[in-house]
């Protein structure tokens, strides 16, 4: 501004007048604060009117005093004329615009100011309305111009603060793991990466090949799908799985996603993408896997597991790679554990019969648990039947091992069926049919053993089903009965009570022995109910006998575990109206596997209402003299296990009854030995002080009707029956083929000794009659019935069976061979 002002008078050859020089000097001065009025400006906000004031006294101003003194000087002689003053306007305006830069409402301000000074300085009347015209237009257009500045502002502003605000939510999305951002060269090389992930990797990746970051082997689902395929063909890939190249011992996935980058002229530039972290995820997939194909308390490979492996062997491309065994097992009185000791204690078992299942059949198969105590075995390829019945035999008697649950000594059993392919079927629905109609065959042949499948098994299994359904007819209508076997003092011979036991005579079978309906009844959950009703139903025939007369009612393990018992108790004692001291619950050791306090309770419970406690089949279960310390028994019972053959010379029993009477004495119980059939095993019980017996050899069970009429007898007892007993009898299942003249008959063996067997399935065969027994294994056996009742008959053998360590009969050839006479008829082997 000063320059412009002195150069009119350099051109001219004068000089500016005193006036001019003052209002050039005033407005350069104005001039010279424009930095502090631009930091006053750059503090005050769009809008303020502070702005404008500074805008006056920065820009107005001095443009204003310099086009005064400019229009005041070219009028005296000698000045610039006003060509060159019109110049010097021009070029002010110019320099004006350069400084301002693009700040309109400075621009226009200083030229209307500039030409607003001119203006004034020599303006008349008549000219004033242009240049007051453009001073309105000029602030009309600053107004304007203002107020869209300060719009412009506050979008500039608000997108500012979106700019800014995604670009902290992207910055906190980077660092917070779960994501990250990626960008790659068109050579594949990583130009740009979340810096969290550089970390996370432990190494400097801009440079390194994008796929580098990944295991890619493998991870593709199909090869045309993976990472290396989109990245060559240079096209888009949505949330790929893949595993990440870290050095973290734990796995790491990731899910990325990308599309390819294009210039203008289409030309390819790289990718550019986002990555999610499913480590999480790819976590719970694996828990969710877990549980559905593993047992989750057990460790093992559950049903669907189990079946999904065995429709792969059945699958097998080649048929004799189909051959496989598959073995079912059933825990033994595992269902009395459960309902003494608590689930948490039934968890327990199973946990340790899975370790034991495990490391019994190890590489040869494997071992699932298809739920509650059931356990499936699959062996895959051809396994010999020796060979299978052997590993059986392992299985049944690791698990029989006694096991240790919560300090207490736990005693179970296992029972096995085995099916085999292509033998006994060809399909996963057959074969576990099959094993599983075996598996019934070994429980019902006394549990603790194992069983093949045989075709003749599914008529025994519709014979179940049969029963159970009468069974559950039966137990609805009413028609279970009680029949009561006396209980004698072997001091005095008088009858002191009665034991209620539980018979069932069926519509077209007869009686039905109570080791073939009762666990029939336990499966069908109908004990409960039964054992309801036996209690009042003793209690009512109780009634009627003399008063010096008690009858005993067995309580299930289940019965005792329910907290209602001493009101089921007390209100049968109510109804019949008998004094409860005549009433003997009798409960078998199984019941000290529960809660200690829940079963003290119930203890204390009976006993309030005046009832006598027996601990019946003592030394046979889980038995432990602590107990008897606590418990308010009255009574012990000796299992009739202990009574059999304990009169044969050089058997334990006898001591071991003898221990168990004396250890009766001292706690002040009586003892009960059961079982009692023969004049050599009463005098032995007599002679080692049992204070009662029970058995055959006083009665057998009577119904209530005839006790009312032996009752009337008297109540002293006669012992009648053999001198000795007759050999021990093995229960088992077990189909034999008889031969009678030219005709053959299918039957099955219910129970044998070494002289003779129980044979079910010919019907009203004469007594003297000769079969030919074929027993197995090309063992033939001549025999003789000596009776027969409806489709039983009991033969006996030409020549007695070898029986093992055990006890146990051998169908093999008799070591003692026969003379030679009787050879041919008593045994002939099979060519």
């Amino acid at each position: 501004m000063a320059v412009l002002g002195l150069l009119p008078g350099l051109f001219s050859r004068t000089l500016p007048s005193l006036f001019w020089a003052l209002w050039l000097t005033a407005a350069s001065a104005l001039c010279l604060c424009a930095p502090v009025f631009a930091r006053l400006e750059a503090r005050l906000p769009l809008g303020d009117r502070r702005r404008c004031l500074a805008l006056i006294v920065a820009v107005a101003a001095p443009m204003g005093l310099f086009g005064f003194g400019a229009a005041r000087w070219g009028p005296y002689p000698g000045a610039p004329n006003w060509e060159m003053t019109l110049h010097v306007y021009v070029f002010i305006a110019l320099v004006a615009v350069a400084a301002l830069g693009g700040r309109f409402a400075s621009v226009a301000t200083a030229i209307a100011a500039a030409w607003m000074g001119a203006s004034l300085a020599g303006a008349s009347v008549a000219s004033l309305p242009l240049p007051l015209g453009g001073a309105a237009f000029t602030l009309f257009l600053i107004y304007r111009h203002s107020r869209r500045t300060v719009e412009d502002g506050e979008l500039w502003a608000a997108h500012e603060h979106e700019q800014q605000r995604a670009g902290q939510l992207l910055n906190e999305y980077e660092e917070s793991g779960y994501g990250w951002f990626w960008e790659t060269d068109r050579r594949g090389m990583i130009a740009y990466v979340s810096p969290h992930i550089a970390r996370l990797l432990g190494k400097k990746l801009e440079g390194q090949s994008f796929t580098s970051l990944f295991e890619i082997e493998g991870q593709g689902r199909e090869s045309e799908r993976t990472l290396a395929f989109h990245l060559s063909t240079r096209s888009s890939f949505e949330e790929l799985s893949v595993r990440v190249a870290t050095q973290e011992q734990d796995e790491r996935w990731w899910s990325i996603t990308g599309r390819p980058i294009m210039d203008k002229f289409n030309n390819f530039m790289g990718f550019r993408g986002f990555g999610i972290d499913l480590t999480e995820a790819h976590k719970s997939q694996q828990h969710v896997t877990q549980l559905a194909r593993f047992d989750a308390l057990t460790g093992l490979a559950n049903r669907f597991q189990m079946s999904e492996w065995f429709e792969k062997i059945l699958g097998a491309p080649r048929v004799e790679s189909r051959a496989c065994a598959v073995f079912l097992l059933d825990l033994d009185r595992f269902k009395k554990v459960n309902d003494t000791m608590g689930h948490p204690a039934g968890d327990a078992l199973l946990r340790q019969v899975a370790e034991r299942l495990t490391g019994t059949v190890q590489e040869l198969g494997r071992v699932g648990r298809l739920g509650g105590d059931e356990f499936q075995v699959v062996l895959p390829g051809h396994h010999s039947r020796d060979a299978l019945s052997r590993l059986a035999g392992r299985i049944v008697d690791n698990l029989s091992q006694p096991y240790s649950i919560e300090n207490a000594r736990v005693v179970i059993g296992a029972s096995v069926g085995i099916a085999l392919c292509p033998d006994d079927g060809i399909t996963s629905e057959a074969l576990i049919r099959n094993a599983d109609l075996a598996l019934y065959a070994a429980k019902g042949g006394g549990r603790g053993r194992h069983h093949f499948y045989d075709r003749d098994l599914h008529s025994d299994a519709k014979e179940r089903r049969r029963l159970e359904e009468d069974l559950r007819e039966a137990v609805a209508t009413g028609s279970l009965e009680l029949h009561y076997q006396p209980q004698v003092r072997t001091t005095t011979e008088r009858i002191t009570g009665f034991e209620a036991l539980l018979r069932w005579k069926h519509s077209r079978h007869g009686y039905i022995p109570p080791s073939k309906f009762v666990p029939i009844a336990e499966e069908a959950g109908l004990m409960a109910q039964i054992g309801e009703w036996a209690l009042g139903k003793a209690c009512s025939d109780l009634a009627g006998w003399p008063k010096d007369v008690r009858v005993a009612v067995n309580v299930s393990p289940m019965q005792f575990a329910n907290p209602a018992l001493p009101q089921i108790v007390a209100n049968a004692v109510a109804a019949a109206g008998v004094e409860p001291s005549r009433i003997e619950l009798e409960i078998t050791e199984s019941v000290f596997l529960g809660e200690e306090k829940l079963t003290e309770a119930m203890f204390a419970a009976l006993k309030g209402i005046g009832v006598r406690l027996a601990l019946d089949d003592f030394g046979t279960g889980y038995s432990a003299l602590g107990y008897l310390k606590q418990a308010p028994f009255d009574k012990i019972k000796i299992d009739q296990s202990f009574v059999r053959s304990a009169t044969v010379e050089g058997n334990r029993h006898g001591a071991i009854i003898s221990s168990i009477v004396s250890l009766a004495e001292a706690l002040g119980m009586e003892t009960t030995a059961e079982g009692i059939e023969t004049l050599d095993e009463l005098d032995l019980i007599r002679l080692l002080r049992c204070s009662h017996v029970q058995g055959y050899i006083y009665a057998k069970p009577l119904t209530s009707e005839a006790v009312g009429r032996r009752l009337a007898e008297g109540l002293i007892a006669v012992a009648r029956g053999p001198r000795s007993a007759r050999a021990v009898r093995q229960t088992m299942l077990r189909k034999v083929m008889l031969e009678h003249g030219d005709q053959f008959y299918d039957g099955t063996i219910r129970n044998i000794s070494q002289t003779g067997a129980m044979i079910e399935g010919l019907w009203n065969v004469p007594v003297d009659t000769e079969f030919t027994v074929h027993l197995g294994d090309g063992l033939v056996m001549s025999a003789t019935a000596r009776w027969c009742k409806d489709d039983r008959m009991g033969v006996q053998f030409a020549w007695p069976l070898d029986i093992d360590a055990n006890g146990a009969v051998l169908f093999t050839s008799p070591r003692s061979k026969p003379q030679p006479g009787q050879q041919q008829a008593a045994l002939r082997r099979m060519a």
